[in-house]
């Protein structure tokens, strides 16, 4: 099969590119012709404000750029995963003039929400939802910023009138809950499909005998850090904390270090290393407040066989299943984070069996080889209308 995937990449590394890289590198190993176009965001430094807002709307380069690359490849199926906001939508018209079905993955919520989470103000927001993004525009959602929301308030404006969406033959949500979401916004059932993220190489299983809970991902207030902080100054001390990332709360949790016993802030490690930190780790903590599209962290820790505690909103209190790989506890709720971290605590033997339970279900459902089938009967689905 022939496939040209596009993306854009952010100026910081982030899911979302590696996503697309593992599953560019996921085709070509089964002996695929795939075609990577690409586009980074930092080439918009070089633009003028005027500029950065027109091509946002409408990237007339790379309209022309996905057209050459069709004519080239002649490939089956276009893939499309982030256009935002160098690529623009315009390389889903390129596609579909060039009368190539085209895929796209649902990787956030752009297409529903001016900042994509969702999430405003501390707290979920869907007042966007299944209208005009004019609210996100008013209430400057992307960046803080009325100026900078109303361009990907246009962006989303334009495209809807266009029918942009409409000639996208099949989006790919992570899990149910997304899918559920675009649903709800008026998107046709149909043309929702599910596959998850996956985990390649398989980085094994872990140990946990670190004896101490685990929080990686961006240090930034949807994310929960700070109620995972305040957890912590509950428990006082009685179970290490290490923290991983960073982000606009940094200060905060440098902070928080230096005065809660037992909470280390590590910064951002290396992919390797953050592996290591999840194997020995005893449990991983993912008190997210916003509505995760997936939750890729929760299955590195499967992975690893390292249970998850997550918060009970959103894609990722789908994916861990309470009980059994992991417990759920309420968003935003440092009691309750605190009084299921004591429980697991307590409870050493069903803590050992989640460790089993975790790596299950990695194996079942989030391997290379498992994407690799769901991917393909996606594809097939597309190429036989």
């Amino acid at each position: 099969m022939r496939v040209i995937k596009i993306h854009t990449h952010y100026q910081q590394r982030g899911g979302e590119d590696e996503s697309f890289s593992a599953e560019v590198a996921l085709l070509q190993e089964r002996g695929h012709q795939v075609q990577p176009v690409t586009f980074h965001n930092q080439g918009l430094e070089t633009l003028r404000r005027w500029e950065q807002a027109a091509v946002t709307l409408w990237n007339r380069e790379a309209y022309r750029q996905v057209r050459e690359a069709i004519r080239t490849l002649r490939p089956d199926l276009v893939h499309i995963h982030n256009t935002f906001p160098l690529a623009s939508p315009a390389v889903i018209h390129a596609a579909k003039a060039e009368g190539v079905p085209v895929v796209m993955t649902l990787h956030n919520y752009r297409l529903l929400c001016v900042n994509a989470l969702l999430f405003r103000e501390g707290r979920v927001c869907e007042a966007c939802l299944g209208r005009l993004p004019w609210r996100g525009a008013m209430y400057g959602c992307y960046r803080q910023s009325r100026a900078a929301s109303a361009v990907v308030a246009g962006m989303l404006t334009l495209h809807r009138l266009l029918g942009t969406w409409s000639l996208v033959d099949r989006f790919i949500a992570l899990t149910d809950f997304a899918r559920q979401k675009f649903i709800q916004a008026g998107f046709p059932p149909e043309k929702l499909a599910v596959k998850p993220n996956f985990v390649h190489p398989d980085p094994g299983p872990g140990e946990g005998r670190g004896g101490y809970a685990l929080f990686v991902g961006r240090l930034s207030p949807e994310k929960g850090i700070r109620t995972l902080l305040r957890a912590w100054e509950r428990l006082g001390g009685r179970v290490p904390l290490k923290v991983v990332g960073d982000g606009p709360l940094a200060e905060e949790v440098r902070g928080a270090a230096g005065r809660l016993p037992g909470v280390e802030w590590l910064g951002r490690k290396a992919q390797e290393e953050v592996y290591a930190l999840m194997g020995d780790a005893a449990f991983l903590v993912f008190p997210s407040e916003w509505y995760e599209t997936f939750g890729r962290v929760a299955i590195e820790a499967f992975a690893k066989g390292t249970p998850v505690l997550a918060a009970d909103i959103g894609a990722v209190a789908e994916v861990t299943d309470h009980g059994r790989t992991g417990l759920h506890f309420r968003p935003g709720d440092p009691e309750d984070l605190a009084a299921k971290v004591e429980w697991l605590l307590a409870h050493p033997t069903e803590l050992a069996r989640m460790r089993k339970e975790a790596r299950a279900e990695y194996e079942a459902k989030y391997t290379a080889e498992r994407n690799y089938e769901r991917l393909m009967a996606i594809y097939r689905e597309v190429l036989a209308f």
